[in-house]
């Protein structure tokens, strides 16, 4: 037994869940996400919990029955709280602005990177920090790491765009002078 499916979510107050035919529907303080369903996976809404079992015990319900009660439960906690993700950027001259729904970075190009900002997600620049913020974990994660390809930090001196928690490993530079 999956210890993740069999693990009911509790809705907090002024959430809603709906199930459909291909998709479960959840409407909270934030805002509306939807979740695929699968047809080896059943939904049962019990007042202000939701159970998720399996309809038979093939491969296929055990590999699905965790997988979507996390999902569910990632909408859920994304309809109430919402989802961040902080983003530095270390190195002398770089800088980042918010600028309508767009985050113009200046890291070490010729030009500044114009990074237009998809629906559902905001973001906030205090500083050297970016802060990516949504209802949706994935689109969140996604559009944080995508700002972060922009420059990946690099092992030498550490600069580039990195996570607020994410160690850098460092390499030593070039031992001049070996005789």
């Amino acid at each position: 037994m999956s210890r993740i499916g069999k693990k009911h979510i509790e809705l907090p107050s002024g959430v809603e869940v709906k199930v459909g035919d291909e998709v479960v529907e959840v409407k909270g303080p934030k805002g509306a996400l939807t979740t695929p369903r699968h047809a080896k996976v059943a939904y049962a809404v019990e007042g202000n919990q939701v159970n998720i079992t399996r309809v038979d015990e093939s491969r296929a319900a055990r590999e699905q029955h965790g997988l979507r009660r996390t999902l569910l439960a990632n909408c859920v906690e994304g309809v109430t709280k919402g989802y961040q993700k902080e983003l530095e950027v270390v190195g002398v001259g770089y800088k980042l602005q918010v600028q309508g729904k767009s985050v113009v970075l200046s890291v070490g190009y010729s030009h500044p990177v114009n990074f237009p900002l998809p629906a559902g997600i905001e973001a906030k620049a205090e500083g050297n920090k970016l802060t990516i913020m949504g209802i949706d974990k994935q689109l969140v994660g996604e559009v944080a790491a995508q700002i972060r390809r922009v420059r990946p930090p690099e092992p030498f001196k550490g600069k580039g765009i990195k996570y607020a928690n994410e160690h850098i490993r460092r390499k030593a530079g070039k031992s001049g002078g070996k005789k």
